[in-house]
């Protein structure tokens, strides 16, 4: 499923005492709902600059920039990422193979300068936090609609526009401690197939990770999500929040392919 530039698929128990249900019968017209979500026109050849902004307990925030760039090769996605701001994480980069296959595992690679190091992210850490972000490495990529079961719950209105709320579950353990997600609720604008909401529940079962796509825009006929809000909250605290903005969004940047290696990620801009 996709959101913004297909980086984040934030699918983001109603109750922590019902246990996560691995059943493969689910609900014909939410499937059919989302995969108009996950079949939706995003673009390709992308560039784009991204704002993100830390914000502790204490509203202390911290803002790091970034630029991005996407590419798709066949089915699958190619995404780079480089931090430009401020010094401490100046020249990290992230980079990420997104494949269409649901038997193959995504890629994803993330290069520190300041140990000359790159370290390839490995399954068991996709449910870690990404850059000290709400977001975690599985949220960096789309999601595999086979490995989920989902439930039509109700209709509802987002700013005025009509949307169906639907339940995601996990089909196995494996995709519960890979994304690090028990069940989402999903919010899906019916007009565009477009995710501008979602609820997530961790896995550590004290903490729910909140999605807000607040900011829509349409670039060369394509809905992008320019601004998203993600909070992490234990019970009604909010314990950390993550805002990114996205600025000079650009599809059919003619980007080749070979921008999108190990070397080239460590080579830097």
């Amino acid at each position: 499923m996709k959101t913004v530039f297909r980086l984040i698929g934030l699918t983001l128990m109603i109750t922590f005492l019902i246990p996560p249900s691995f059943s493969m019968a689910d609900d014909e017209k939410a499937r059919e709902i989302m995969q108009k979500v996950d079949d939706r026109n995003d673009g390709d050849n992308q560039t784009s600059e991204m704002i993100m902004t830390l914000i502790d307990k204490n509203d202390e925030e911290r803002i790091r920039k970034l630029s991005v760039f996407s590419k798709d090769k066949g089915e699958d996605t190619l995404r780079l990422m480089f931090f430009l701001h401020p010094a401490d994480v100046k020249d990290t980069s992230f980079l990420t193979y997104d494949y269409d296959d649901p038997d193959k595992d995504d890629d994803q690679w993330l290069y520190l300068p300041a140990l000359k190091k790159t370290k390839r992210i490995a399954s068991s850490d996709k449910s870690d936090s990404f850059m000290g972000s709400d977001l975690n490495y599985s949220d960096m990529t789309s999601r595999n609609l086979e490995d989920y079961d989902f439930y039509l719950k109700k209709e509802t209105q987002v700013r005025g526009k009509d949307a169906w709320v639907i339940e995601s579950k996990p089909r196995s353990k494996e995709i519960i401690d890979e994304t690090g997600y028990t069940k989402s609720l999903v919010i899906v604008q019916k007009d565009i197939d477009f995710v501008v909401r979602a609820v997530n529940w961790e896995k550590t079962g004290d903490s729910v990770k909140y999605m807000d796509m607040v900011k829509l825009e349409q670039i060369d006929g394509i809905w992008v999500g320019t601004e998203m809000h993600v909070a992490k909250k234990k019970g009604n605290q909010t314990v950390h929040k993550t805002i990114l903005k996205f600025n000079n969004v650009k599809f059919n940047q003619g980007l080749e392919e070979d921008l999108f290696t190990v070397r080239r990620m460590e080579k830097g801009l």
